[in-house]
């Protein structure tokens, strides 16, 4: 990434490679000596971490803008979730029947990815976290309609190697799980969240929080595989308790086929056109 940009100054790139040629002496081979933004010891402190969550923040970013996406359709999903090709080797029964959630992600990515490319693919850019599984089967439906998406990786001590369908200079790679939640969202349009464990649990209540507080405007909010939702989480019984209200269970709906989310997608966003004529 490069800063066109006139300056009369002598530029960062420059000075640090100028660094690098001058002579082997004990002062040069000291610490305290290395320019503060190239000595990665010194980034990695851990009084820099404000620095490095910003960094974190910006680099997506600015790459982002760069490039023009304006708007994004987010999936969430398991990781171990096989396509069906593959499903023998599941580790479980329950995993091998929801590998027909592989291809339902992988044919909504490809029909929202035939819409992006109406923008020029600006908008409706599919992104998600560039790992296996449903995200493998997201990135990879955006490259059966010819088009680019998004991968949000993140690095672990297992798993989580980027897949091969991420379109290259849009792989990104996070140290902090909230920067990369909120690069999640900071585009969305719409929010299709696959069955799958913990981190999808995790994304899933965090965005319904910043939706139901009104931290964050609601959106289309579409949970693939009503009865997987339904045997994990009792909804009703949380609105019964008073936990959350009645209206609260309207912020998201069930669909099961990919047609079916594309179907909703489309009807939210002619109700919010229908919302902004003047006099309604």
């Amino acid at each position: 990434m490069n800063d066109h940009r006139p300056s009369p100054f002598r530029d960062a790139h420059t000075d640090r490679d100028a660094a690098e040629q001058i002579p082997d002496t004990p002062q040069t081979r000291a610490p305290a000596y290395q320019l503060a933004f190239a000595d990665e010891d010194f980034m990695c402190r851990d009084e820099l971490r404000p620095v490095r969550l910003q960094l974190e923040l910006l680099k997506p970013q600015m790459i982002l803008d760069e490039r023009g996406i304006e708007s994004t359709i987010v999936l969430f999903g398991g990781a171990r979730i096989p396509e069906p090709a593959k499903k023998d080797s599941a580790r479980t029964q329950t995993l091998a029947d929801l590998s027909v959630f592989y291809d339902e992600a992988r044919e909504f990515a490809r029909l929202m990815t035939i819409k992006s490319m109406e923008s020029y693919g600006k908008e409706d850019v599919i992104v998600t976290g560039g790992g296996p599984g449903v995200m493998e089967a997201g990135n990879r439906g955006a490259v059966d309609a010819g088009g680019a998406s998004i991968g949000l990786n993140i690095v672990l001590p297992h798993e989580q190697a980027p897949n091969e369908y991420v379109t290259p200079d849009l792989c990104f790679n996070f140290h902090y799980f909230a920067i990369r939640k909120m690069h999640f969202l900071m585009r969305a349009k719409a929010i299709c969240v696959f069955p799958g464990g913990f981190g999808t649990l995790d994304e899933t209540f965090e965005t319904l929080t910043l939706i139901q507080t009104g931290r964050m405007k609601p959106i289309p909010f579409l949970l693939f595989g009503k009865k997987f939702w339904n045997d994990i989480i009792n909804w009703d019984a949380l609105s019964e308790a008073g936990t959350i209200s009645a209206e609260d269970l309207e912020l998201f709906k069930f669909v099961d086929t990919a047609q079916e989310a594309v179907d909703l997608i489309e009807t939210w966003a002619d109700a919010d056109r229908r919302e902004d004529i003047p006099g309604r």
